[in-house]
């Protein structure tokens, strides 16, 4: 595993890619039955008349498959504690899709009341195997500062 990193690591406009994650369809239907049992993820049948124009994974699937790799890519000293997310599913995650994510930190902001942390900003896409987004995100987390050397 990589070396923590720390607030003091980080700089706007640097970027990670995560490694790769492929979807099997029977992931797809576990999740989709246990926590989001629509017929569109739950039968192959059903699905061809919706929107989706097939089985599609459920957005919240994919945005646990993001948060997977972003722990295995991003590897923020203390973890990734997250206190905003804005994100969009602009096409469908499909049964066998093999999942990557790109990020960028955008925005650094060092605390004015706890200097030790501050706030990171990083925009990633998770795309899959075509190279489509199925995922655009935008995040902040708190960060913190290398702890002072006695």
């Amino acid at each position: 595993m990589t070396a923590p990193l720390y607030l003091d690591d980080l700089t706007i406009g640097d970027r990670f890619t995560s490694p790769s994650y492929t979807l099997e369809k029977d992931q797809l239907l576990e999740f989709a039955s246990e926590y989001d049992p629509q017929p569109f993820h739950l039968d192959d049948e059903l699905a061809k008349d919706t929107l989706f124009n097939g089985l599609a994974a459920s957005g919240w699937q994919t945005a646990s498959i993001t948060m997977k790799l972003w722990t295995e890519t991003l590897h923020v000293a203390n973890g990734l504690i997250g206190i905003d997310c804005h994100l969009k599913w602009p096409t469908p995650t499909r049964p066998g899709d093999t999942l990557r994510v790109e990020a960028e930190i955008v925005d650094i902001k060092v605390s004015q009341s706890k200097p030790n942390m501050g706030i990171v900003t990083y925009h990633s896409l998770t795309k899959n195997q075509h190279d489509q987004v199925v995922q655009d995100t935008t995040t902040k987390v708190v960060v913190f500062k290398k702890p002072a050397v006695a």
